[in-house]
């Protein structure tokens, strides 16, 4: 199965790839990570893209394109593959289809604004060891204090409610229109369920059509 996540961030695209990924056996494409790799092993395409991040410049669509479409003629994507991240924007995904890439489902996981204003900027990381907390929904033992180490949780800049508006914004703006464009083509499918991770895995399966095991 070729699939697409979309969603707004914090929607949960992540995590649902990867339990997605266990369940159907297929990988997941994360742009930035098959970007890291390509440079890394020296592709062409890596190369160029290298190129423009080491003069400070936004790699261009083309070139992601490319470096996908590498990624997808190696063999573990034989039997499918999940995209996350990627396509962002409408030009992306005519690119897509212009290299000939077809896929049999998009997954949009609708979340409200509300409730994603309350995950991210729930979240709290230990400055010391790094763990991950959430005031909402992982909070812990004592406020403000790591349960593994005692250090100090604070709040990333990423998780300010400034800047988490932001990006919905940035969203809202370029990744939406991508609903009404695979809507067209009969290839959409919306999920709005809240609930844990598993409620919304089952949502997902679902509307895909698979019997959960």
């Amino acid at each position: 199965m070729k699939l697409i996540l979309l969603g707004a961030p914090g929607a949960g695209k992540g995590t649902q790839a990867e339990i997605l990924c266990k369940k159907l056996g297929i990988p997941t494409i994360s742009t930035g990570n098959i970007l890291r790799a390509a440079i890394k092993d020296g592709t062409p395409t890596g190369l160029k893209a290298k190129s423009y991040m080491d003069a400070g410049k936004l790699v261009p669509d083309e070139v992601i394109i490319g470096i996908i479409s590498e990624r997808l003629e190696k063999p573990d994507c034989a039997g499918g593959y999940i995209l996350d991240g990627v396509p962002r924007t409408i030009a992306q995904a005519e690119a897509l289809e212009k290299a000939g890439i077809q896929f049999d489902a998009v997954v949009s996981i609708e979340v409200s604004e509300e409730e994603i204003l309350r995950r991210m900027t729930g979240r709290r990381v230990c400055e010391a060891c790094g763990a991950s907390y959430n005031v909402n929904a992982i909070p812990p033992r004592v406020e403000g204090i790591c349960d593994n180490c005692g250090g100090k949780l604070i709040q990333r800049k990423d998780d300010t409610p400034e800047t988490v508006r932001a990006r919905l914004a940035v969203y809202h703006k370029e990744t939406e229109p991508l609903v009404d464009f695979y809507a067209q083509r009969g290839l959409l499918r919306s999920v709005k369920v809240s609930g844990d991770k598993e409620t919304i895995f089952r949502a997902i399966l679902a509307a895909l059509g698979i019997e959960k095991k």
